[in-house]
């Protein structure tokens, strides 16, 4: 175990009703740490949701996977969320998807998760394992991790949506459910009367006037 080595945790896309969510690891000695630093590197939200800030973040995602002693990705898949929040448990999915990066890292001084609430219980089975709320303003593993994750997250909703670019013009409000988003969906329920199969079943869609049951095309096998 390499003393100074602190693998950081965060994750990007919990809250949108479109896309999946992605967490990411990134391991940094304390040379890694100074430099990113030094680049610009802190909390993924810092940047803002405009263009520069996803230009910024992409950047820097570049920087940290060059310089970290280690970085990987968890994608959680809509029909994946859909399945954990039926039962109540998204907080498991984030858990377990935690887990799989900690035990494909390497062994780490010091493991800093962001989220004190979601990921304490971690700390049982993972006894180096802070759950810090903000933990991504404090500590540069962790605002390093939240850099790749939304930089990734930003990349998987863009492909999104550019494949409903041509039908239903830009696709603004980065999958949250708010109005820009909502004007989406609803206009994608008029025409083909079921949701996108990208937007998250399991979240509260009340603007959306969904047809019946009956109504709805039946899935092909």
């Amino acid at each position: 175990m390499k003393q100074d080595l602190v693998l950081g945790i965060d994750e990007a896309g919990r809250g949108p009703g479109i896309g999946p969510m992605v967490l990411a690891a990134v391991a940094l000695d304390e040379a890694g740490v100074a430099l990113l630093a030094q680049a610009g590197v802190r909390d993924s939200k810092a940047f803002g949701s405009g263009a520069l800030g996803r230009q910024r973040r992409t950047r820097l995602d570049i920087l940290v996977r060059q310089h970290a002693a280690w970085a990987a990705v968890e994608i959680c898949e809509v029909s994946e969320i859909d399945e954990y929040v039926a039962r109540g448990g998204l907080n498991h999915l984030e858990r377990e998807r935690a887990r799989r990066l900690i035990f494909r890292g390497p062994a780490c001084a010091r493991i800093i998760a962001d989220g004190r609430a979601l990921f304490s219980p971690l700390a049982a089975e993972f006894p180096r394992l802070e759950a810090r709320d903000h933990a991504e303003s404090a500590h540069l593993a962790v605002a390093a991790a939240s850099v790749c994750a939304k930089a990734l997250r930003d990349e998987l909703f863009e492909r999104i949506a550019a494949r409903y670019r041509t039908e239903f013009g830009v696709l603004d409000g980065g999958g949250y459910v708010n109005p820009a988003t909502c004007a989406f969906v609803g206009e994608y329920v008029r025409r083909h009367g079921q949701l996108p199969p990208e937007a998250r079943r399991s979240w509260p869609w009340r603007e959306i006037a969904m047809p019946p049951a009956s109504e709805q095309p039946t899935a092909l096998p």
